[in-house]
């Protein structure tokens, strides 16, 4: 049985459950007579042990078994009794004043919020597009190239100058030792030998790079180095020292040029040029057609997130906080990181708990409202799209297909698609062009 529901708050809720202490005793009994059955004890045969031994080996479990199958049904009645849609889980607490005869607890838990969603048609969303022209696909054959790159004696005959006229610029690939003092002491870090890196890529701070310029082979220059204050080396931050380089070898970049032998090397049998750029900018336009629809997808949860108003249940929160802080001790520690002291606090991850829980909220409202729910048909149609950047797609479909979990990652995709199309029909869009790096370089929330 169950006492009214109490009203602690917004959410939180709290009734007091109870049943008859004879109740316990009888389910104890039964289970530790079930339990002798198959009881082992030395110098009885199996099933042969007396109950007082039984029970004195299982009883505390089976009764703290009993209790807590008791109060969680009797909870969950008394829940679909009130017609309580409770959030996470309850605590329970004893209660010290029962009847005689019974044994009563308060459950205090919160429930799910009613979530009224807004009027689609006053929300403002805003959507990005971008083209993908010949100058990103001339960007990406550069990108190719230089992937492709080789290099070559700088001053050798016929090639970039002669002999020791040669001198370092951006684009080379210098190969240099070095040697760093603060206060005409060398400093850890500071030295090398036969240090090799491309002038102009920002490996090295501008000052080094700005003297390794103009040099020959065989070239020394010393120079000072004023370290940034935010310096990953904390012994020179912020702290000036002297460096000296001499140049050992010097080597020009050799790109290849764009031909029939350079479309083979990236999979096109023929050599077309025409046939490779139409591969890269169908390659470009899948990648952009994916950022693109992330971008806006981000825009219409936020929307949906700003334009409705509800009460997160504090519980949901804790556990997605909790789950957050895990998966990134898992990633962490898939990547090699020794992650057995490092904390945790599940504090770091509230905020965007907080919003996790509310946006689900919202979406399970919004689906539940309009139907949206994933078909099959979407699904496989998925599936089949992921499948097209593959030499195999009926691998791909079996690959899905054979996993539940996968095939829920599928559908759960579908339905945000599903919501998000469904937003952008009743909202207020506005849609503007993107320059194809400012897309590529965002990075927007899944």
């Amino acid at each position: 049985m169950a006492t009214a529901v109490e009203t602690l708050g917004k959410l939180e809720r709290r009734l007091t459950i109870s049943f008859p202490v004879a109740d316990v005793r009888t389910e104890v009994e039964k289970r530790l007579k079930k339990q002798a059955k198959t009881a082992k004890a030395p110098g009885f045969r199996p099933g042969k042990v007396p109950l007082k031994m039984v029970a004195a080996q299982y009883g505390y479990q089976i009764e703290t078994d009993v209790l807590n199958d008791k109060v969680g049904r009797a909870f969950n009645d008394a829940a679909n009794e009130n017609e309580l849609r409770v959030a996470g889980f309850p605590k329970i607490e004893p209660k010290e004043e029962a009847p005689e005869g019974m044994l009563a607890f308060d459950a205090t838990f919160e429930v799910y919020p009613e979530v009224v969603l807004s009027d689609l048609a006053g929300v403002e969303i805003d959507t990005v597009a971008t083209e993908v022209t010949d100058a990103e696909i001339d960007k990406t054959i550069d990108i190719l190239r230089k992937q492709r790159v080789h290099y070559h004696t700088k001053g050798e005959a016929g090639e970039h100058g002669t002999g020791g006229e040669a001198v370092a610029a951006n684009g080379d690939r210098v190969t240099v030792d070095f040697v760093g003092t603060l206060d005409g002491v060398e400093f850890a870090g500071g030295k090398a030998e036969d240090y090799a890196f491309v002038l102009g890529e920002g490996r090295m701070l501008p000052e080094f790079e700005a003297a390794t310029v103009g040099l020959k082979v065989g070239e020394s220059k010393t120079f000072p180095l004023a370290f940034p204050e935010d310096y990953h080396g904390k012994d020179v931050a912020g702290k000036t020292a002297e460096f000296t380089i001499t140049l050992k070898k010097l080597e020009w970049a050799h790109l290849p040029e764009v031909d029939t032998e350079f479309a083979q090397s990236l999979g096109i049998e023929d050599g077309s040029i025409e046939k490779m750029r139409e591969d890269i900018k169908v390659n470009l336009e899948r990648e952009v057609k994916a950022r693109v629809k992330a971008r806006n997808k981000e825009a219409v949860m936020d929307a949906l997130v700003k334009s409705t108003e509800l009460d997160v249940p504090k519980v949901m929160i804790d556990q997605d906080s909790e789950r957050l802080a895990e998966m990134t001790r898992q990633d962490m520690a898939q990547r090699g990181m020794d992650v057995k002291n490092l904390p945790f606090p599940s504090e770091m991850f509230k905020d965007k708990a907080e919003r996790r829980v509310r946006l689900g909220l919202i979406l399970s409202q919004l689906v539940s409202d309009n139907n949206l729910q994933a078909t099959q048909e979407q699904v496989k149609a998925q599936i089949e799209d992921f499948s097209q950047s593959y030499e195999d797609p009926k691998e791909v479909l079996k690959y899905y297909y054979s996993d539940r979990r996968r095939l829920g990652e599928v559908e759960a995709l579908v339905l945000e698609e599903n919501v998000v199309n469904y937003v952008l029909g009743k909202a207020k869009v506005s849609s503007k062009t993107v320059a194809f790096d400012e897309l590529m370089g965002s990075n927007p929330q899944a």
